[in-house]
């Protein structure tokens, strides 16, 4: 047996040794699933497979190269380089520059990133004379992804009637044209935005025969981690790619799909087996991460839910200690808390900052943490802040890169054709955007043939000199490499002395940054292995491709001494010593938006299932009484999800001690964007009765209400079936005195109204549950009277 193979435990094994036909590998949480796909790599190329015939798509840099790292350790020698390891848009992005002109696009096409791509939507929605305050680019944008990451097409949307009619009850009924023409757009600039990575690819094979057949022949076997996140976009590439030879290998856990809102669908792996014959499934249910205590409660947590594929997770780890419920009067007192604890854990036990992690519902909530570890001087990374390159300085001199790689990006050139200042006015500019709207050009090209368009001589000179130096940088591509180019343009634009001459301490920041990021091409361009695969590019385009796809994980420094303050969908796939569950309240988490249907509420549930099991050693559950909300200070009920947790699991003793659709992506435009979850597993009965078999039952429900609850838990809702096609009314639509509809607490009449204009709130009394207060611009009401 192979060394490689003799760490494993017999489910691992099982995974791994299974060479030919599809597998599905249900990883629960802290189950090895990174050792067990880069082992599983290892032996297929231990086996005889060459690396060139292996893709294995990851959603982060950070696993790709962790696994990449650990292959050639598994292996030695260098044939890992050869391997197709990357997330899907970096893989994606890297064959499409090699095939996108079969599909119109030039191959040194932008990637736009998401303020590039707003950008664009904002100029389209100004040039159709349309509202902004109502046609939020935010908004409209989302709503375009949305329908990208579904396969709907531009005509799809606009002929869709279920659409359509979401659309005008949103009183935004142009949003198809704007579709249309945004991708017109894109498509003019040569450039193509996140979801158009997923989305070309996806057409590159469904429409090029050659090329389809192409990467079918290239990866015969084809590995996909974290599958319960992928959404129609990439199920349909990996069908397709898969197809020929079906060795598709899938690892992941429907416990842990909480990315709806970006478009996955935890239907791909409920319904994995339905996709191929003979599917091998394998459950990996030792988890190695966390003490018993805290995977005991992770396993009640997510029994109740009812769309799953069962599983419980054990260890062999020590019990360890309670998970601690605490209650703070306010925001700000939850805040202190937590610094406190972190202090006090440091010196009793000598963790070390970096073991500590603060994990919240929302991005928002990062206020209190961040003014107490201040005053306390606990040094904290904050993850979700904004992004080196997103700075200000950094996007300037890459937009002059990217303009010298392809003259059709307008949006570069919109942003440096007047900066540093060289007279090309606001008039000149919008002059030379109708001309390029008027007569189908790019912008570059009205600049070029600027002498035909009537311009004035001294602006004709000025944009014939911006011209001619854009042209100059353009010649260096060939016989330069990225870091000489860059250097070139940052001296001869005038950019970096202009920054250095700002003597203010913002302008001195700058002037580093930009430094800093000369720097980062230079390392880039000496380190060996930048690029995966058969050549190394050294050349500008791949270090641009390579920093628009980094995500915020990827600029951030794990091993760095420092506490971590991130959102839980940020924190997937990372462990700490001790985590801080943060505002475990009602309305917050489980969120407002998310209540409103069984498959809402279950995501949440397995968010705060994530949370749990990114705890090793110790868990600290938090919440506040009262937190301001949209400038008022509300009053907070515990969450329901403290309620779930085992009794015998938790210690209350600290600070006030708390209270307790088809998978096949046909059908409608609309089926495909707002594809519901009901995959047909009914698991959670089993997993809950599974766990009770472990470590003894949970506190009956139908007990008397417990001390440490406030008596208003002690009301059971009866809950409500929603009439069917039920569709609310807008909230400016509501007064006292109607009659109403609740999706969860049924029919009612309006008593009263009160609260601010932008945070409306109603009493309304239930015919089964009584009177509720009810925040407006949360619940979903349908006017019946």
């Amino acid at each position: 047996m192979q060394d490689y193979i003799k760490g494993l435990n017999e489910r691992q094994k099982e995974a791994v040794l299974h060479i030919q036909g599809p597998i599905m590998i249900i990883a629960g949480a802290g189950s090895g699933k990174t050792k067990v796909l880069t082992t599983r790599i290892a032996h297929l190329m231990a086996s005889g497979i060459d690396a060139f015939n292996i893709l294995a798509l990851t959603f982060t840099n950070k696993a790709a190269r962790e696994m990449k790292e650990r292959i050639e350790h598994i292996l030695g020698g260098n044939e890992a380089r050869n391997l197709y390891i990357g997330t899907f848009h970096s893989v994606f992005a890297r064959i499409l520059r090699a095939e996108a002109h079969r599909i119109g696009y030039p191959n040194n096409f932008t990637i736009y990133d998401t303020d590039d791509a707003k950008s664009v939507v904002k100029a389209v929605i100004n040039e159709m004379h349309l509202d902004d305050k109502l046609y939020k680019p935010s908004q409209v944008y989302n709503r375009i992804s949305s329908a990208k990451n579904a396969l709907v097409s531009p005509a799809d949307y606009a002929t869709d009637y279920y659409v359509q009619q979401e659309d005008i009850r949103a009183n935004r009924p142009a949003i198809a044209k704007i579709y249309d023409s945004y991708c017109k757009r894109c498509f003019k600039n040569g450039a193509m935005d996140f979801d158009d990575l997923l989305l070309k690819f996806y057409e590159l094979l469904k429409t090029n025969p050659e090329s389809l057949s192409k990467y079918q022949h290239k990866f015969k076997f084809i590995l996909i981690d974290e599958y319960q996140d992928t959404n129609p976009a990439q199920y349909e590439v990996i069908k397709l790619l898969g197809a020929m030879h079906e060795n598709v290998c899938v690892v992941g856990d429907d416990a842990q799909s909480i990315y709806s809102f970006r478009g996955a669908t935890i239907q791909n792996i409920l319904q994995f087996q339905k996709d191929y014959d003979e599917v091998k499934v394998v459950k990996l249910e030792q988890n190695y991460r966390s003490t018993q205590t805290i995977i005991n409660a992770a396993n009640d947590v997510i029994g109740k839910n009812k769309g799953q594929i069962p599983k419980v997770l054990f260890t062999e780890n020590a019990e360890g200690e309670k998970i601690r419920i605490v209650k703070t009067m306010s925001d700000n007192e939850e805040g202190k808390f937590v610094a406190d604890s972190i202090q006090e854990q440091k010196l009793r036990n000598h963790f070390l900052n970096k073991d500590f992690a603060i994990l919240y519902r929302t991005n928002a909530q990062s206020r209190a943490f961040e003014e107490a570890l201040r005053r306390m001087a606990i040094p904290y990374t904050m993850y979700g802040g904004v992004s080196f390159y997103q700075r200000k300085e950094i996007k300037d001199l890459v937009a002059y890169l990217r303009l010298i790689i392809n003259s059709r990006d307008e949006e570069a050139l919109k942003r440096i054709i007047n900066y540093p200042v060289r007279g090309i006015g606001k008039t000149t500019i919008d002059k030379i955007i109708l001309l390029a709207n008027t007569h189908n050009k790019t912008m570059w090209e009205i600049l070029v043939e600027a002498a035909q368009h009537g311009f004035r001589a001294g602006t004709l000179e000025v944009i014939n000199n911006f011209v001619t130096m854009i042209r100059s940088f353009s010649s260096m591509l060939e016989k330069h490499n990225a870091y000489e180019v860059a250097f070139h343009v940052g001296k001869n634009t005038n950019l970096v002395r202009e920054l250095f001459n700002d003597k203010s301490t913002e302008g001195l920041q700058r002037y580093e940054n930009i430094q800093e990021l000369l720097n980062s091409i230079k390392e880039w361009v000496e380190s060996p292995d930048n690029e995966d695969g058969e050549v190394v590019d050294k050349g500008l385009g791949a270090y641009l491709q390579q920093i628009t796809l980094l995500t915020d994980a990827d600029e951030k420094d794990p091993d760095a001494d420092t506490v971590k303050l991130m959102t839980i969908h940020a924190a997937k796939g990372l462990e700490f010593e001790c985590v801080f569950a943060a505002g475990l309240e009602e309305m917050l988490f489980p969120n407002a938006m998310s209540i409103n249907t069984r498959e809402e509420l279950e995501e949440e549930r397995r968010l705060f299932y994530v949370v749990v099991t990114r705890a090793k050693k110790k868990l600290w559950v938090t919440y506040a009484n009262t937190r301001y909300k949209f400038g008022q200070l509300v009053q907070n009920e515990p969450s329901r999800f403290i309620e779930e947790l085992p009794e015998q699991l938790l210690d209350r003793s600290y600070a006030g001690g708390g209270t307790k659709m088809s998978n096949n992506f046909g059908g409608s435009a609309f089926e495909r964007m707002n594809s519901g979850f009901g995959g047909g597993w009914s698991g959670g009965k089993k997993a809950a009765e599974d766990a009770e078999k472990r470590y003894g039952p949970p506190p009956s429900k139908k007990s008397a209400t417990p001390s440490y609850l406030p008596p208003k838990m002690e009301k059971k809702v009866t809950d409500h079936t929603p009439t069917e096609n039920f569709v609310a009314n807008e909230v400016t639509e509501l007064a006292v005195g109607q009659k109403v509809e609740h999706q969860k607490f049924g029919f009612g009449e309006i008593i009263k109204m009160e609260g601010a204009s932008h945070n409306p709130m109603a009493i309304i009394k239930f015919e089964t549950n009584g009177e509720k207060k009810i925040l407006l611009n949360y619940a979903r009401l349908r006017i019946v009277g």
